[in-house]
């Protein structure tokens, strides 16, 4: 049985090949100059108009070091919310995947007994939810992914907190196995 990958800090090794420094460098780089006290944006412009870092990693050593000093939480976002993602790619043509989601019957079958309304949807691209009661929201895009394949991703924001967030992408990572065994069963 398949299971939600984990976000793990990539390697020392790994950063220092693509930015020069290891992640304790660049946290003590940042400590020294007084990140501890900043916001996101303040970190990432310091990375790069004064570390000349470029705009990727830029974000990545931010995210890294806000956790690591715990200015961030996991899954929480600079804004301050907590979100949590999910994403499969299905061997099905994309208008399948998409009345998935929009045939309230159909999407019983694969969220049952959840609270989803949907507030807009552009047919085949995407839609927007309320999600239980409207206390936290549905951001899901689609994709075509070659022939006969497709996409969902499902951003869902509004969280109470990293633990919800955690508990969340669980259940996204396990009702889209129930989607896929649905329509490629």
């Amino acid at each position: 049985m398949r299971k939600p990958r984990e976000s793990k800090r990539m390697s020392d090794e790994a950063v220092k090949e693509r930015t020069g420094k290891t992640w304790a460098e660049w946290f003590k780089i940042l400590d020294h100059a007084g990140a501890k006290k900043w916001q996101h944006k303040e970190i990432s412009a310091y990375l790069r108009d004064e570390q000349k870092v470029g705009p990727w990693w830029c974000q990545m050593v931010a995210v890294d070091y806000e956790h690591a000093r715990g200015i961030r939480e996991k899954f929480q976002k600079c804004d301050g919310e907590f979100a949590a993602s999910g994403s499969r790619t299905l061997s099905v043509p994309m208008t399948k995947l998409y009345e998935a989601w929009t045939d309230e019957k159909l999407r019983r079958l694969w969220l049952p007994g959840t609270r989803m309304e949907i507030t807009t949807a552009t047919p085949n691209k995407s839609l927007r939810a309320k999600w239980n009661d409207g206390k936290s929201r549905l951001s899901v895009n689609f994709y075509a992914k070659g022939s006969g394949k497709s996409q969902a991703a499902v951003d869902h924001m509004k969280l109470a907190s990293s633990t919800e967030s955690a508990k969340m992408k669980s259940y996204w990572f396990n009702a889209l196995d129930r989607l896929q065994k649905i329509l490629e069963g």
